[in-house]
Parts: C-alpha cells; structure tokens; sequence
C-alpha cells in the first residue's frame, strides 16, 4: 500500500525521535558519573591531580569543539555520532582496568573527544532532517525531550551507581557504562540522514570552516544568537556543580542531599518538556522567562532553607528551557552547510565562559557562603534579560528568513 504524502513526513519525524530519543538516554546512562571523583581518590590522587584532570578535560572540549563541528559539515554527521560513545567507552574502560594518573588523563582526552563529536552535529542532523520532513517547527519540541531524555538517563544513573557499585565495586560500574557507551553508538547507526557530505579532503574542511567563522563575523543577526547561548547556558550550567554542597550547608543530614539533589533534577527534567510549548514567547518573553529564573535562583538560595531548593530547581527548569530556545533562534538563522559549525562556535563559547565562572567561583566562594555565591552569580542573567527586552523592538523588523518562527 502506498502512503499518504501526510503519512511520509509522520513516519519519518517519528523514526527520527525515536531514535535521538533511546540514543540521548544511552550516551548519558553513564554510572561513573555519580562516583568518578571517588575512583580517582581511591587510587591515591591528591586534589590537585583531580582538578587537573577536570582541567584536562575542559581544554580538550575548548580545543576540539570547533573543528569537529566543521568536520561534521564536511562528512556524515551520523557517523561522528556513533564513533564519539565509541571514544568515551574506551576511555572508561581504562579508568577501570588500569586506575592511575595517567589512564584518568587520556579517558578524559578521549571522552572530551568523544563529546565533541557529537556537539553541534547531533542538532545539525536532527534540524536539518526535520525540516527535510517538513517539521522544523517541531525543533525546539524535539530537543526539550532530548535533554529531558539525557536528564532521565542521569537521574537513574545517580539511583543505579550505589547498589552496583556495592555488588562489583568500580569495574562494575566501569563495565556498566561502558555497555551504556555502546548500546549508544550502535543506536545512532540507526539515526537517519540524507544529507550529502561535502566532498572529502582536508581543503574542503578548512574552507568549510573559515566560510562558518565569516557567517558568525558577517551576519549580526547570527552574532547575537551566538552570543546569547553561552549567555544563557553558562553560569547555571557551572552552577550546577555546586548544587550539593548549597544544600549541605542548609544544615541537612548527608543522607538527605542526594534526594534534594534528585528533587533539583526532575524538576528541571520536567521543565525540558515545555520547550515545545515555550517557543511562542518571542524575545520579551524570553526575556521574562530568563529574569524569573533568576529571581528563583536568587530566592531559593537566598532563603537557605530546603523549600528554597525547589525554587532552585525552579529556576534551572527556567534556564534549561531557555537554552532550548536560544538554540533554537540560532538554529534559524545560520545555512544548513554550516550548521554543525556555527554550532560548535556557540559551544565553544559556552566552554570559555563556564570555566570562567568556575574561576570567579572559586574567588567568591573564598571568602561566601555557597548561597551567596549563587545570588550573586544569578545577576549576570538579569543583563541578559534587559538586553534582551530592550532588543526585542529591533527583532520584529528582522526579516522572516532571519526568524521563521521563534518572535
């Protein structure tokens, strides 16, 4: 029997969700994440070698975040998507079956890799084959169930990593994720794409690459929504680092944080599910949305007491849905050959700028309490708001090839 053109395009877009669906999970079903800082303490590194391994990591990401999105539009961007769980499965096979230094170092060379192979070419496929399927307005809907999926992957991954850990210590954990690592890479195989890859060879890649970087530099619409990215994913994106230890200095039992922890973390998993929804507020509504998470963020730790944690939550459900929508303005803006690219120019500020709060962090946490330190860091996002707002007049005469569907 022969489908109905309407019947196409719902087959396709709900085989391409399926499977980004089950991929997101797996590539972040990770149970070393929970219990990797205790592995390396375990094996006798003091705290500087731990810090630079987080270090190490960061500047891997920092360093390959941008050519490998321009590799990602010069070749399959399936095929960096399967090969980047590939990677990070390597890497914590090491962590497990040779503990030391220097395994930790390179699994986080490789796991740094791997993660940026598949920044900026997983939204280029799923944008670029959505609107193939005629639904690119479904975008912002798609990715907010994404990362609602990676957040659900994380969540049982933190309920996963005790009990396993207690019945075959850390290379049952190890064993775990790496199988995690894998199941994802065989499911992005699965992910579809008609695009053709660019013709091969390390000219075509460069050129790709310096056509991106003149877009970013040429086109101020695309300069904004590189901008507000980092912008708006940073400091709450750093923030959440230090999330247990704002709720260890409520005063609360050890025993309770992981649940006030969990709490922060399905409310923001909740709030992922909204993205479709929250793409009709336009700019000033974005800017309201940025603003209220930010008086959440100031309040609920402000108050310092376990009811305010739920309003912290709050406002990382606020952040996490405006990172979907800042993704997705950037998304309508840039061509389709330089999607992946542009993308990983935008990560890439987001990288710098979060280590940059790690650092300014790190100064105020000195000498503040951690409740202080997040009201304080919760006033960058109020200058985002009111640039934002003061600029939302200027975005309705932009043009509608600029802006299809976010204003």
């Amino acid at each position: 029997m022969t489908l109905s053109p309407a019947r196409v395009p719902a087959t396709g877009v709900r085989r391409l969700t399926t499977t980004l669906y089950g991929y997101a999970f797996l590539d972040d079903l990770v149970l070393l994440y929970p219990v990797y800082a205790l592995l390396f303490a375990d094996t006798g590194l003091p705290l500087w070698q731990i810090s630079s391994l987080f270090a190490l990591w960061s500047l891997t990401a920092v360093v390959l975040e941008v050519p490998s999105g321009a590799w990602a539009d010069t070749v399959s961007r399936r095929r960096l998507l399967w090969l980047g769980p590939l990677l990070t499965a390597a890497g914590f096979a090491l962590w497990v079956t040779v503990p030391s230094y220097g395994s930790f170092a390179l699994g986080f060379v490789l796991w740094g890799a791997g993660g940026a192979l598949g920044s900026g070419s997983l939204e280029a496929l799923v944008y670029d084959e959505l609107e193939r399927l005629g639904a690119a307005e479904r975008y912002a809907r798609v990715m907010g169930r994404t990362r609602a999926a990676r957040l659900l992957a994380t969540v049982a991954a933190m309920g996963l990593a005790g009990p396993v850990l207690a019945l075959g210590g850390y290379p049952a954990v190890g064993a775990a994720s790496v199988l995690a690592c894998l199941l994802a890479a065989a499911t992005a195989t699965r992910l579809p794409e008609h695009r053709v890859p660019a013709e091969k060879g390390s000219t075509r890649w460069s050129a790709t690459l310096r056509a991106g970087l003149a877009e970013a530099r040429g086109d101020r619409a695309v300069q904004g929504a590189l901008l507000l990215i980092p912008a708006v994913v940073a400091v709450w994106g750093a923030l959440d680092e230090y999330v247990s230890l704002l709720i260890r200095d409520l005063g609360v039992a050890d025993t309770t944080v992981p649940y006030l922890v969990l709490l922060v973390w399905a409310t923001v998993t909740v709030g992922s599910l909204f993205a479709g929804p929250a793409e009709r507020l336009g700019t000033r509504g974005l800017a309201a949305l940025i603003a209220g998470s930010a008086l959440a963020l100031a309040v609920g730790a402000g108050v310092r007491t376990p009811a305010g944690i739920a309003l912290v939550g709050l406002a990382f459900a606020g952040f996490q849905l405006a990172e979907v929508l800042v993704d997705v303005r950037l998304q309508h803006r840039i061509e389709d050959a330089r999607r992946a690219t542009l993308t990983s120019v935008a990560s890439l500020g987001t990288e710098l700028a979060t280590v940059a709060v790690f650092g300014l962090y790190a100064l105020l946490g000195a000498a503040m309490a951690h409740s202080t330190v997040f009201v304080i860091l919760s006033a960058p996002y109020l200058v985002t708001a009111l640039v934002l707002a003061r600029g939302s007049g200027r975005a309705r005469n932009e043009s509608p090839r600029e802006r299809p569907r976010t204003q």
